[in-house]
């Protein structure tokens, strides 16, 4: 059998955002994902590939290239596609668009993770970041949140404001101390190297979700933030070691490691949960390769049903 080519504009409409989100607490009923990730640079340019392997569900090999030189001439500097294989035969099954994977796993990642850590009376969510997440979280939140007032900052107000044109409920907040203030859920998503959100604008009851610093040398909130906070992470296999959020209060000893109290596989205990209304909750999406998997699986399924 040919294998399924799944495109981004055909496949994106058909996506539900609750339904994934039970297809990624499914996934995380089975064995622990095996994981690797690989790195090459050529200059400027770098092809990343991210592979998963979990026990009845298959494998995903997700492969991105970054050419910081397309720009010039109008193309995409990110690109990529990823390969999904039967677990039974190893097989190619499908092959998928790079971004339509990524704008569904990276939101609803954080979506399940609100769905256990958030309030569920939370009516005011604030996005930080305007980018092309920014745009997929508003939508992912807003399924969850059906009758929240959102607010997006920016450190570029045309973005912030290109957003909340697009989303008439959607407002925009000059002061970001303010908003996070403000917020009953704070969901951030930048580029940011030093921290953005601070420890002492927090306030109980209070969700952070972190998504934008994937790299050693990236931060979105301090470590008063991280210690005020009960911590839960996507995967502690993916974030601990990998992620500046979490490596470098845990070499200066701002958090410890038994700090962090769960992540997706703790589901099923019951661990990954708020416990009361007044706890701060924080989580870090790492986004890990198991996740592409999970959800290539879940759109693989969909694509198959339409």
């Amino acid at each position: 059998m040919m294998p399924q080519m799944i495109p981004f504009a055909e496949c994106d409409s058909l996506l539900d955002w609750q339904d994934l989100g039970a297809a990624l607490e499914a996934g995380h009923r089975l064995p622990r994902a095996e994981i690797s990730d690989s790195i090459l640079r050529r200059g400027r340019d770098t092809l990343l590939s991210r592979a998963a392997w979990i026990d009845g569900l298959g494998i995903a090999v997700k492969s991105a290239t970054v050419f910081p030189g397309n720009a010039a001439a109008g193309a995409p500097t990110v690109n990529g596609g990823v390969a999904l294989y039967s677990d039974a035969t190893g097989m190619l099954e499908a092959v998928l668009d790079f971004h339509l994977v990524t704008r569904w796993k990276t939101a609803a990642d954080s979506l399940l993770a609100a769905r256990r850590l958030a309030r569920p009376d939370s009516r005011r969510i604030l996005i930080v970041g305007a980018g092309t997440v920014a745009r997929s979280l508003r939508e992912a939140y807003g399924s969850l949140f059906p009758d929240a007032a959102f607010s997006v900052w920016s450190r570029t107000e045309a973005s912030a404001r290109a957003l909340a044109a697009d989303h008439p409920d959607t407002a925009v907040a000059p002061d970001l101390e303010a908003a996070v203030r403000a917020a009953d859920i704070i969901t951030c998503a930048t580029m940011a190297t030093e921290p953005l959100i601070l420890g002492s604008w927090l306030r109980p009851g209070q969700h952070v979700d972190l998504i934008g610093a994937y790299r050693p040398d990236m931060r979105e909130a301090d470590d008063a933030a991280l210690s005020r906070a009960r911590l839960f992470v996507d995967s502690r296999d993916t974030t601990l070691e990998h992620i500046g959020e979490l490596i470098e209060p845990l070499r200066t000893g701002a958090i410890s490691r038994d700090d962090v109290l769960a992540d997706f596989y703790d589901i099923a205990s019951g661990r990954f949960r708020r416990t009361c209304d007044a706890e701060i909750t924080l989580f870090k999406n790492g986004g890990g390769a198991h996740l592409d998997l999970m959800t290539s699986r879940y759109i693989l399924d969909v694509w198959e049903s339409r």
